[in-house]
């Protein structure tokens, strides 16, 4: 017979280890996302916990396309480390049934105690809030192996909660410098000028939206996740708490390109213990993988994961790539007035290789080609960012010609009201109100030209093939800085530049109309 006393103390054992085991209560959202968006993504961990994601959006959809960038930052003083750069960077994931577009996901905080006792501990760790602090003192071989355990677990226990691409499933890893500093600028969600400052916009300044050393920040201690305010994207604590893991080997910059050695990891965002005026989005650090003594685990680094896709996901992914490839610098979407010269001589370049039979000159033809398609493609990424720019353009000049149109209509009715009321001036100041009706009137006619040089520009400049393709770059990128109003009226300008393509006319008092008529 078991005593009344040994019962409960076996029932009490019973429960304390159903609640370590997988199946106990899910984790409250405070322990995992303090701060819930409506767009979060969210990603189940073992012991019915949780990380949140934010989509990173990247506004082209082949596979083959990237997004040029310019990261870094210059600086005499840290440029061996942080020289500015042009960059690519390309999504994982088609977002939506059309695919206009692509994203990879990226931990909206810093990986916490908690999750990674979720990973990595024997039992369940007990949510509790001091766990929100970001796990440090671990090594990147370790981050390595905590990601690796996170996909194992997901295609075993949730194989339906990771995103798909092509049929494959993503995964997770840490993030490349690249996809960490243009989320940490801000991405699409702020502007281009913007997204070149040190720092992503900071309305509340420093303090409101990084940790950093000093009395009036960290003070010298790692800060729970989420407290302060995110950047653009969402995501916090991108600069100082814990500095971040990257996947790849660090390298030092030369003037144009990156140096030949590879090192140890990178680290980006600086820490708790960083000043005030070093915390910037171009920071960046090495770290050895290890000490004299063992790995290296450093108390001031954590890390972030992101979610990504494979590349090459399926035959038929991998036929469209080569033949996206084939046609890069082909001439099929070059200027005007050059394509078919271009296509021309690509096409005598590979006549003359095919009847070549000395191998060397061979080769050197084949280079030349090589060498022809990538100055092409160059040429091409140039166009296209210029095409966005003109776009971008016509579309703030269609609202300033609804706003000046319309407040010279209103200046003009009160003229007309005032002073030509049964053909006898009304108002005294009928001569003032004259005068401030042309001054109005040159300046309406002003932007008017403006709006139509630049229309005309475009269309001469441009096909309608080179531009269509850049109108949805640019919708993303206006909707993605929280400027959706601006869409319609560069759809207005859009449709005034398809009907000068169609028959040539110059219509200003109708592209003023469409603008006006806007809403």
């Amino acid at each position: 017979m078991i005593s009344e006393q040994r019962l409960l103390l076996l029932v009490t054992g019973l429960t304390l280890a159903c609640a370590s085991l997988p199946g106990h209560a899910a984790w409250d959202e405070k322990f995992f996302n303090p701060k819930p968006l409506p767009d979060d993504v969210i990603l189940p961990l073992p012991c019915d916990g949780a990380m949140a994601f934010r989509k990173v959006t990247i506004p082209l959809a082949q596979p083959l396309d990237d997004y040029s960038i310019t990261l870094g930052q210059d600086s005499d003083e840290w440029g061996y480390l942080e020289q500015t750069r042009p960059e690519h960077i390309a999504g994982s994931f088609a977002e939506g049934k059309k695919g206009k577009s692509r994203y990879y996901l990226m931990a909206k905080y810093e990986l916490t105690q908690l999750q990674y006792q979720a990973l990595t501990a024997a039992t369940c760790p007990v949510p509790d809030n001091s766990l929100r602090l970001p796990q440090v003192n671990i090594g990147w071989i370790d981050a390595m192996d905590l990601a690796n355990r996170y996909n194992l677990w997901l295609r075993k226990e949730k194989p339906d909660a990771l995103p798909v691409e092509d049929g494959a499933k993503g995964f997770l890893r840490l993030p490349t410098e690249t996809e960490w500093e243009f989320a940490a600028r801000g991405g699409l969600a702020v502007s281009s000028a913007e997204f070149r400052d040190q720092r992503f916009p900071m309305p509340e300044g420093l303090t409101s939206y990084g940790w950093f050393a000093g009395a009036q920040s960290a003070n010298g201690k790692l800060q729970l996740a989420g407290l302060l305010k995110p950047n653009p994207l969402g995501l916090h604590d991108m600069l100082g708490n814990a500095a971040e893991m990257m996947f790849e080997p660090f390298r030092l910059n030369k003037l144009d390109r990156q140096h030949g050695k590879a090192g140890g990891y990178v680290i980006r965002g600086g820490s708790f213990l960083s000043p005030q005026a070093d915390l910037r989005s171009s920071l960046r650090a090495e770290q050895p993988y290890y000490t004299n003594a063992g790995q290296n685990e450093n108390k001031t680094i954590g890390m972030r994961l992101v979610v990504v896709a494979p590349t090459l996901t399926s035959r038929d992914r991998i036929k469209q790539i080569e033949q996206e490839w084939k046609a890069l610098g082909t001439a099929a979407e070059t200027a005007k007035g050059t394509a078919k010269a271009a296509d021309t001589s690509l096409t005598s370049l590979n006549t003359l290789s095919a009847q070549v039979q000395d191998e060397t000159l061979k080769k050197q033809l084949e280079k030349l080609r090589g060498e022809m398609r990538a100055n092409s493609q160059l040429r091409d990424e140039q166009r296209n960012q210029a095409v966005r720019s003109s776009l971008q353009l016509g579309a703030f000049l269609c609202t300033k010609l609804k706003d000046d149109g319309e407040f010279y209509d209103r200046l003009n009715s009160l003229y007309v009201k005032n002073c030509k009321t049964a053909g006898t001036a009304v108002d005294a100041n009928c001569d003032r109100r004259q005068e401030q009706l042309d001054e109005h009137k040159k300046a309406l006619d002003f932007i008017v030209s403006y709006y139509a040089d630049t229309l005309v520009d475009n269309g001469t400049t441009y096909s309608i093939e080179q531009v269509k393709p850049q109108v949805n770059v640019v919708q993303q990128q206006m909707a993605a800085r929280g400027k959706t109003n601006l869409n319609n009226y560069l759809e207005n300008y859009w449709k005034n530049l398809q009907g000068y393509w169609k028959d040539g006319k110059v219509a200003r008092s109708e592209w003023l109309d469409n603008c006006k008529n806007t809403q």
